[in-house]
């Protein structure tokens, strides 16, 4: 998954522990996959890798949810998140749900920063850091 092309899907299936007391879909369980789509973009564009490496911390500053269809028990659902932009501080995403049928259930923002040991890191010097991971993960070995 190349920074060009920064969106992400996961799919579901809603779960008994996903209900609540209204009987359908929690908005804390919505944020969850909104948290896991990030976590699997993470992974997929090298990302995960150099926080590990580097003791970088992904923080979510900001998250803003709206509702407009439950989600039943059993019923399927589709997450997909787009890294919208970034800026000299902060990451900002969109978050869709849509049911089967393609109509929207939910729809949210978040902005978000990478933290080290010394504070925020720069967007730019996060970009620049994948670019390079995805750089080398692509390069092949020379015939010598």
């Amino acid at each position: 998954m190349r920074l060009n092309a920064l969106e992400n899907t996961l799919e579901g299936l809603v779960l008994p522990n996903d209900i609540d007391v209204n009987g359908h879909m929690n908005n804390g369980r919505f944020m969850t996959i909104c948290d896991l789509n990030r976590i699997d973009l993470f992974i997929r564009t090298g990302l995960a890798r150099i926080m590990l490496r580097r003791k970088w911390m992904p923080i979510i500053s900001y998250h803003d949810m709206s509702y407009y269809k439950s989600l039943k028990l059993g019923q399927r659902y589709r997450c997909n998140m787009s890294m919208e932009r970034w800026d000299e501080k902060y990451f900002y995403m969109r978050h869709r749900f849509t049911n089967p049928s393609g109509a929207i259930v939910a729809e949210g923002v978040s902005r978000a920063v990478i933290r080290g040991k010394d504070g925020v890191i720069p967007p730019e010097e996060v970009v620049a850091a994948v670019e390079a991971y995805q750089q080398l993960s692509t390069e092949k070995p020379s015939a010598k």
